[in-house]
């Protein structure tokens, strides 16, 4: 596989939702390795299909492919879905108060899940996706903050290699978190 050969594009088919949802499975928390878990990171939230069309239909996900085949996504989560998913919304309340204290506050996206099939990864497809969704809603938000567990350091040290800052740190369940923000 060539990063060149690797392709951009925002979700719009059934298809195409059920591939992130195929790549999701095999990422999940429970589903891999301790191993994998250090090494490769992890996906912490399993998503159903009804719930990311209707993400999807209020603000398209952003998916790498390569021959047709989803090698790799970030989810678009728009406000609205602050309580569809219970595991989240404390995320949605600390990002409310980090935000409440700017001036103005920011119009902010949050990327709800990122994830690169094992095969695509060291091609650029994390920064790849990043690029693509910052430059896809420039206009329409200032910022795509997300949050990330600690244990999950590849994660936290890629976001960060590619221009996000952390915003605040918090706990929640027995986790700890970094909100992370890019301005687009």
């Amino acid at each position: 596989m060539l990063k060149t050969d690797i392709t951009y594009h925002r979700a719009s088919t059934a298809e195409d939702l059920h591939q992130i949802l195929n790549l999701q499975k095999k990422n999940l928390y429970d589903a891999i390795s301790k191993d994998s878990k250090e090494k490769e990171g992890f996906l912490t939230v399993k998503h159903d299909f009804e719930l990311l069309k209707k993400m999807n239909d209020a603000c398209p996900h952003f998916i790498a492919k390569y021959n047709a085949k989803v090698v790799g996504y970030a989810l678009s989560m728009v406000r609205e879905f602050r309580d569809q998913i219970p595991v989240l919304i404390p995320m949605f309340t600390e990002i409310d108060k980090a935000i409440n204290e700017q001036n103005p506050p920011l119009n902010y996206m949050v990327m709800g899940q990122v994830c690169v099939d094992k095969e695509a990864r060291g091609q650029g497809v994390f920064r790849g996706l990043y690029q693509y969704m910052a430059q896809e809603l420039k206009h329409k938000f200032d910022a795509i903050i997300t949050e990330v567990d600690i244990k999950n350091k590849r994660s936290s040290y890629a976001h960060k290699a590619i221009g996000f800052k952390v915003l605040k740190n918090y706990t929640s369940n027995g986790q700890f978190w970094e909100i992370i923000s890019l301005n687009t």
